[in-house]
């Protein structure tokens, strides 16, 4: 099983390869569902961390819409991740009535070219989600999507992910469980949710807090319950 730790910092990236992160999700303003992270703090993670980097590409936090400036910086962005061998990225664009933006969506994977490609907790705005799925299912480069299921917590969303995992079966895609997951409550949401990647956040942090860094021994503690599951 895959655990992915979110970065903000070079520390927090060095805590997470540590103690057992399979992956990092490097990101700044973590405390608004994250952001771009600066081209410093890109290279600077990509010279000293081995495990994979995912760079979430996110220009604000305002909403999931994206005009022509916006669409420019993205690129941008990409461009500049892939020429450094930043391993993947982590996108969402959504229309007003919030569907895919598919023509967004184009535009933004072909910058990515051959790179890893998640999308991310956009996701959890989608009104239909099944719905959703098939279109994802159609770009081959998207390879994870990032959900709660619908909900504040992974666990609370536990009975709509399974629907998805279901409609997803023998599917070219991997569905990532995320908000609200900690140690603590790691082993209770694997034993029924048969997903194979985790993403965890404020939840290995000191306190649980996004303010505070990532506390090593909830990484690895996180990791240890994983390695439990057959």
């Amino acid at each position: 099983m895959i655990l992915e730790v979110t970065a903000a910092t070079l520390h927090d990236a060095k805590v997470a390869q540590e103690h057992g992160a399979d992956r990092i999700s490097l990101v700044t303003g973590i405390g608004e569902g994250g952001l771009t992270p600066s081209y410093g703090l890109m290279k600077k993670v990509k010279e000293t961390i081995h495990i994979p980097i995912f760079v979430m590409i996110r220009p604000h936090n305002q909403s999931f819409q994206y005009d022509e400036d916006d669409l420019q910086t993205m690129i941008e962005d990409i461009h500049y991740a892939r020429e450094i061998g930043i391993d993947g990225i982590e996108i969402g664009c959504l229309t007003e009535d919030k569907i895919i933006d598919e023509q967004a969506l184009k535009r933004l994977l072909d910058a990515a070219g051959e790179m890893n490609v998640t999308f991310h907790l956009a996701f959890d705005e989608i009104s239909d989600q099944e719905k959703a799925l098939e279109t994802l299912l159609s770009y081959k480069q998207i390879q994870r999507v990032m959900t709660s299921g619908a909900d504040k917590s992974a666990l609370n969303g536990i009975p709509h992910i399974k629907k998805l995992l279901r409609r997803m079966k023998d599917k070219d895609i991997i569905l990532i469980g995320t908000k609200g997951l900690k140690p603590e409550n790691l082993q209770a949401f694997l034993s029924v949710t048969p997903v194979k990647e985790i993403r965890i956040g404020s939840g290995v942090r000191v306190n649980c807090q996004y303010t505070k860094p990532l506390d090593p021994r909830s990484v690895k503690a996180a990791k240890e319950t994983m390695n439990k599951q057959k």
